[in-house]
C-alpha cells in the first residue's frame, strides 16, 4: 500500500476568538474601535481583513453622506426647484441606506462565517487601499 508523501492540510476554520474582531468591527463606530483594541492584542488575518472592510465601509458612508448633503444644498439654492427636493431627498436617502445596509450585512455575514469575502463592488478596493493596515 503506497502512501502519498504530499498531503494537503485541511483548511483551517477560524475559532470563535478569531472571529470576534471580524464581527465586532461591523457593530457601529464604537464596535470598530473596540475591534481595533482587541486586534492589537492578538492579530489575526481574518480580523485585519474585516477591519479593513469595515474601515472602508465607514469612510464610504461618510463620503456619500457628505456628497448627498452637498447635492441637496445646491438644489436648495436654485429658485423654483425646491419641489425636486421632496422627490430627490427620499430617493437618495433610500438608495443610500438600502445599499449601505446590504453591504454592511454582507460584510457581517462573511465575518460570522469566518470568510475573507469582500463586500460587493467596493470590497476589493478597500483591501487595495488599506492593504497593510491592521497587520
Amino acid at each position: 500500500m503506497e502512501t502519498n508523501p504530499i498531503t494537503t492540510p485541511p483548511p483551517t476554520v477560524p475559532s470563535g476568538e478569531d472571529k470576534t474582531v471580524a464581527i465586532v468591527s461591523y457593530l457601529t463606530l464604537i464596535g470598530f474601535i473596540v475591534a481595533i483594541i482587541i486586534h492589537s492584542n492578538k492579530k489575526t488575518k481574518l480580523g485585519a481583513y474585516h477591519l479593513r472592510q469595515s474601515l472602508g465601509f465607514i469612510l464610504t458612508m461618510i463620503a456619500v453622506s457628505f456628497a448627498i448633503g452637498i447635492v441637496v444644498f445646491i438644489i436648495a439654492l436654485i429658485p423654483f426647484v425646491h419641489f425636486v427636493l421632496v422627490i430627490l431627498v427620499p430617493l437618495l436617502w433610500l438608495g443610500f441606506v438600502g445599499g449601505g445596509f446590504v453591504l454592511w450585512l454582507m460584510g457581517l455575514m462573511a465575518a460570522i462565517n469566518g470568510q475573507q469575502k469582500p463586500m460587493p463592488v467596493v470590497g476589493e478596493l478597500y483591501q487595495n487601499w488599506f492593504g497593510t493596515a491592521f497587520e
